[in-house]
């Protein structure tokens, strides 16, 4: 019986929640990303914010992109104001990261993570998954079938091996 229930609790452990592949973010350079266009790619989310003590987790941010974007693995910062550690405008922002990080991965615009106001994204996540961001810096790791495989916590590096395990398990599973 015992083995019954360990079975069912490690199902019950990790969900897997289909993200709405329509989900459309403004895009700091105007415009939009909408997920649907990673279709196929495992896409790691990320909510930031450019005056927050894990700020130098950008640097990993682009490293991951840098080291995982010709596998396929899209890292897309969304940086927020809701911990009140963001820059004013998106165009600070964008200018921060690129004079501070040389960032080149996708950036949405300022966008709300958490309450009334979070993205429909963060809403989904909140409602489906049970995983909202507590602080800057939370990571979801969706597979190439828009399923969430993973959520890291702010104190996660992106380029610890807890992250780029399953990083590289997802990529993998992409190719086979």
């Amino acid at each position: 019986m015992r083995s019954k229930f360990a079975f069912l609790f490690s199902l019950l452990a990790t969900p897997t929640l289909a993200v709405d592949l329509d989900s459309t973010f403004t895009n700091i350079d105007g415009g939009t990303h909408q997920l649907s266009n990673w279709e196929g790619q495992p896409i790691l989310v990320v909510n930031t914010a450019s005056l927050c003590g894990f700020t130098g987790q950008y640097s990993e941010l682009q490293e991951l992109h840098d080291t995982y974007s010709d596998q396929g693995l899209v890292v897309l910062a969304v940086p927020s104001d809701d911990f009140s550690q963001e820059l004013g405008s998106d165009s600070e922002v964008k200018e921060f990261c690129e004079v501070n990080y040389d960032l080149t991965l996708p950036m949405t615009g300022i966008t709300h993570v958490v309450g009334a106001n979070a993205h429909p994204f963060y809403k989904s996540l909140a409602t489906e998954e049970g995983f909202e961001p507590n602080w800057n810096f939370n990571k979801v790791l969706i597979d190439a079938k828009g399923e969430v495989v993973g959520t890291f916590r702010s104190s996660v590096n992106p380029m610890s091996r807890q992250l780029t395990g399953q990083i590289e398990e997802v990529l993998n599973q992409a190719d086979g």
